[in-house]
């Protein structure tokens, strides 16, 4: 499904959520480039929760530009399939070779802030995602591989204990929201 059309049928279910719809609908009209990181304001990005089979553990990585562990994700770079984005992402980043959607539907629609940092040894501005997620689902039994450029960890967290692990506030209330849906 192409990621005006996913955008427009999310079923908000807050307030914010709603809000935050209609920011993403807006920016879209006014952005044709809004696939594309080129656009240096905001992008669209496509993440994911992997849970495994019994959904009581999370696939996280450990984030190198952001010292925390997160979920995984990246930029659409043009697809405008935005959970093939998110499977192509989940695979990239954590070795897995079988990931399927739990629910091919957007579980959470964001806007986060990206910090100014660097990156490939050049410096990249403070601008925001515009974060599409959704929920997939992965096997344990899978063999985990890092991404070094990106990452330094992939491992099952417990949910349970996702807290101790996830240093990014901000992040922390996202994976909240999305866990309390589930």
């Amino acid at each position: 499904m192409d990621y005006l059309t996913a955008i427009t049928e999310f079923k908000p279910r807050s307030a914010q959520e709603q809000a935050d719809q209609q920011t993403f609908l807006r920016f879209i009209k006014n952005n044709p480039d809004v696939l594309l990181r080129e656009n240096k304001i905001a992008h669209l990005t496509s993440s994911a929760l992997i849970f495994n089979p019994e959904r009581d553990k999370l696939l996280m990585i450990y984030h190198n530009i952001y010292q925390s562990w997160s979920w995984t994700g990246g930029h659409a770079d043009g697809e405008a399939d935005l959970l093939q984005v998110a499977i192509r992402e989940a695979k990239e980043e954590t070795g897995l070779k079988q990931v399927t959607a739990a629910v091919d539907k957007i579980i959470s629609l964001d806007i986060l802030p990206v910090f100014g940092h660097v990156k490939n040894n050049l410096p990249v501005s403070a601008h925001l995602h515009l974060s599409v997620a959704y929920l997939l689902s992965a096997s344990e039994d899978e063999s985990l591989t890092i991404k070094p450029d990106e990452n330094s960890g992939v491992k099952w967290i417990a949910i349970n204990e996702l807290a101790k692990y996830v240093t990014e506030p901000h992040m922390q209330v996202v994976y909240n929201k999305i866990l309390n849906k589930c």
